[in-house]
């Protein structure tokens, strides 16, 4: 079964959108939004922006971009801008879907921070970014650094506002959640405000460090069910999950999935599997349970035997919380994760690693 929350990025990696396409669809959205469109309705304003931190100048993969001042109007490209956003009392009038099917596009862990305020528009991208519904939400800027937005598409939603895209220095969909939380904080004029979110979230993961000294240096990774079995390299949201509590991924990971931020191995590197904890996200703990077991070659190895493996179901808020890495939903995670985590590396096989709902 395709795992759609977790692999939907990597499709959209090979999405082009074809320039002359977009150039007619967004001359079309443009003449309808000028035309006493009234999607000035809905969302809130950027209230306590430092009026001082303007013009801002964020480098990304496509260039630089410069916001002249604190944009009211934010459109989320990137599937998880919205939780930065809301952590810093800015609720974007668009969203794009992604994980979940939850309304306005934000997760139960985030609920708290929207309170009573207008839920943003949500957005699909099934088949890239659709540009006529965003111009006609008018936003000031368009957020798109958790994504694989490609030039074709950079290049039509430039037309219709300011698009701050994925940085260069990492893979698509391979921007930290400290650095893209910075980034959105720069671009809404809450730099001061993003940076201590992300010092105070890093606390949570300094304090399981300290709590689990067991963590440090055992090799662990996180992996899905999917066209046999899918593994999530160093520079996956996830990944850093594990690392930042310690962790290390399996020797000549990403040599093996190449430049991605996950890939499928062959049944010959089943070994990148036999670390200290296993993370499996799965439909469903008995279907992943099943289909693990039957499998002989992945049951000979010590993960299995020593019962190291961690099933989290994807369609859970907490299996959607690992998939999502936000400063709202890491510390939903990580009080489910660590304990089932450290059961797993205990060293007694007998240690249930119990469910985490």
């Amino acid at each position: 079964m395709a795992r759609i929350s977790l692999l939907s990025p990597r499709r959209r990696r090979a999405r082009v959108v074809g320039a002359l396409a977009s150039a007619v669809l967004l001359a079309g959205a443009l003449t309808a939004c000028g035309s006493g469109s009234d999607a000035k309705t809905s969302g809130t304003q950027n209230t306590g922006a430092d009026p001082n931190a303007f013009p801002v100048s964020i480098d990304h993969k496509y260039g630089k971009t410069t916001i002249e001042k604190a944009p009211q109007r934010v459109v989320t490209v990137g599937l998880t801008e919205q939780d930065a956003l809301l952590a810093l009392g800015v609720v974007p009038v668009g969203t794009t879907e992604w994980n979940g099917n939850y309304p306005g596009a934000i997760g139960p862990w985030a609920k708290d921070k929207l309170g009573d305020k207008p839920l943003p528009t949500v957005l699909q991208d099934k088949d890239g970014p659709q540009f006529e519904k965003i111009a006609a939400l008018k936003p000031d800027v368009i957020l798109a650094l958790y994504s694989g937005l490609t030039q074709e598409q950079y290049n039509t939603l430039s037309k219709i506002a300011p698009v701050v895209a994925q940085p260069k220095e990492y893979n698509d969909f391979g921007i930290p959640w400290q650095e893209e939380t910075e980034k959105v904080g720069a671009v809404v004029g809450k730099a001061k405000e993003a940076k201590q979110l992300v010092t105070d979230v890093d606390a949570k993961f300094a304090k399981a460090k300290q709590e689990h000294p067991e963590f440090a240096g055992k090799t662990a990774l996180m992996a899905t069910i999917y066209e046999g079995y899918f593994v999530f390299g160093s520079q996956d949201p996830r990944s850093r999950v594990l690392t930042s509590l310690g962790f290390k991924l399996p020797d000549n990971l990403d040599q093996t999935i190449g430049d991605k931020f996950g890939a499928n191995i062959s049944a010959e590197r089943t070994d990148l599997l036999n670390v200290d904890a296993l993370v499996w996200i799965v439909d469903s703990i008995a279907n992943g349970q099943g289909t693990l077991s039957k499998d002989k070659l992945y049951s000979q190895l010590k993960v299995a035997k020593e019962k190291r493996e961690v099933l989290v179901e994807d369609g859970s808020t907490y299996g959607r919380s690992i998939t999502f890495v936000s400063p709202l939903s890491l510390p939903y995670e990580l009080d489910r994760l660590v304990p089932q985590l450290t059961a797993a590396v205990d060293g007694n096989p007998a240690t249930e690693v119990k469910p985490a709902g």
